[in-house]
């Protein structure tokens, strides 16, 4: 799998964990906390699609061979 698919997937388990934790977890302790999470949470997906879709990075450390 490739770099940019792995953080891809990383950054939408974290999204779907804070959501998830927000709605059947913290709201029951903090109204607050549950909304801050699920905010957190709704700026992910869009950062992870950034990311996704970037161009891959060229190594430099290997053009002396």
């Amino acid at each position: 799998m490739k770099t940019n698919e792995r953080r891809y997937f990383w950054l939408m388990g974290t999204c779907i964990t804070l959501v998830a934790l927000a709605w059947f977890v913290v709201r029951l302790w903090s109204v607050t906390a549950a909304i801050v999470m699920s905010a957190v949470a709704a700026v992910i997906p869009p950062t992870a699609v950034i990311i996704a879709n970037r161009p891959w990075e060229t190594r430099h450390d290997d053009d002396d061979r």
